[in-house]
């Protein structure tokens, strides 16, 4: 059974148009109701509202991306029991309304991070790019964060040191704002100042505070899931370590594993990005979608090229970098096939490419880029099941 093919839309202010994505050749949107404020209910009027707007357009809506958890929930502060009462309503609303995956993360404070919005390939295009001596340059001479030292090697200190001192005054604000401004999806938005006060708000909260209360939230919520037929499904750290000093605890597939162990509910499950999980070299990423598969709600398919120093990487081509997106997708097969069901898919981060280079774009969500990889995933995967059946 084929995966579902789906492109993610930001809702009507969005630049690329509903009818721009059935025409890519997707069947389904990927959403949320961004406008509505993190631990707010999603009301039943809006969540139809927009679902109207989308099957209008010839499409449907199955897929959130994403439902926010509330700062407040990630340190169990004490307004935490009210905010998760709203998100169980939430969930509920949107089972009412026929949406049967609901994608959150578990990121203190940033939810993706990138250094570089504009990274010029050479074809010409222009793809998203992590560098991790940018991290440090911003971490340690822009937000000055007290201690941040202790977390660069030597050599990384002295090569942002050099990286800042070269920056003009307008390209330390641009990498200042690239990565605490909030890019799509995002669910904050930052000054460097506001930043620091908010990263101060963790400082009690170490990587087994934040897993403890990730188990305590979905064995909240989970249970409203399982009653709504909704499946909740988890999305890795993007990156997949900590930054800023800041614990991440959805990095590895021994964290994914012992999520499932601690919550065994049906609602409990994973959107498997193999873009967040391959920045990371020892990540089995084909080995990881056939352990989990059973779990695997929601897949995002993007494949990221690490760089020299093993933790900088940038967004290459969906068929290309070190995902090893042939062995994904045959394992994604097999597991659909064994369960007899379609997985929800989407081209994630293409690259601003053509004529999309002279519009004004969602970084990483630009039409042309993520139609090629929308292209070439449903070819690779039609190639492999041809294959098979003349095998």
């Amino acid at each position: 059974m084929l995966m579902t093919q789906t492109m993610r839309w930001f809702g009507p202010s969005d630049p690329v148009r509903l009818a721009d994505i059935r025409q890519a050749g997707a069947t389904g949107i990927v959403t949320a109701l961004h406008e509505v404020p993190n631990g707010i209910v999603w009301t039943l009027d809006a969540i139809r509202t927009r679902k109207r707007m989308i099957e209008e357009a010839g499409l449907s809506w199955e897929v959130v991306e994403s439902v926010p958890v509330h700062e407040s929930i990630k340190r169990a502060d004490a307004d935490c029991p009210s905010l998760i009462e709203a998100y169980r309503q939430t969930l509920r609303n949107l089972g009412a309304c026929g949406i049967r995956v609901v994608t959150y993360n578990f990121m203190p404070l940033l939810d993706w991070t990138r250094t570089d919005l504009a990274f010029a390939l050479p074809d010409g295009a222009l793809a998203l790019r992590f560098d991790w001596e940018a991290v440090a340059a911003y971490d340690q001479f822009i937000l000055k964060r007290p201690g941040a030292e202790r977390d660069y090697a030597p050599e990384v200190r002295a090569r942002a040191r050099v990286l800042y001192d070269g920056l003009s005054a307008a390209g330390r604000h641009r990498l200042e704002r690239t990565i605490i401004a909030g890019l799509p999806g995002s669910e904050e938005s930052f000054t460097s100042a506001q930043f620091l006060t908010a990263i101060d708000s963790y400082s009690d909260i170490s990587a087994d505070t934040l897993r403890r209360n990730h188990i305590s939230f979905l064995e909240a919520v989970c249970p409203a899931a399982e009653e709504a037929g909704v499946q909740l499904v988890v999305h890795p750290d993007d990156p997949p370590f900590p930054l800023f000093g800041l614990p991440r605890v959805v990095s590895t597939e021994a964290d994914v594993t012992d999520l499932f162990r601690r919550v065994p509910s049906v609602a409990n499950g994973l959107c498997f990005c193999a873009g967040s999980f391959g920045a990371r070299a020892d990540n089995d990423l084909s080995g990881m979608v056939r352990r989990l598969g059973d779990r695997i709600g929601f897949v995002h398919l993007r494949s990221v090229q690490r760089e020299a120093d093993g933790i900088s990487f940038h967004e290459a081509a969906h068929l290309e970098g070190d995902a090893g997106m042939e062995a994904i997708v045959a394992a994604l097969c097999d597991v659909a096939d064994a369960q007899r069901r379609s997985i929800p898919m989407r081209p994630d981060h293409g690259h601003q490419m053509l004529d999309d280079l002279k519009k004004v774009t969602n970084p990483g969500y630009s039409l042309l880029g993520r139609m090629r990889g929308l292209a070439e995933l449903r070819g690779l995967e039609r190639g492999i099941r041809f294959a098979r059946q003349k095998g």
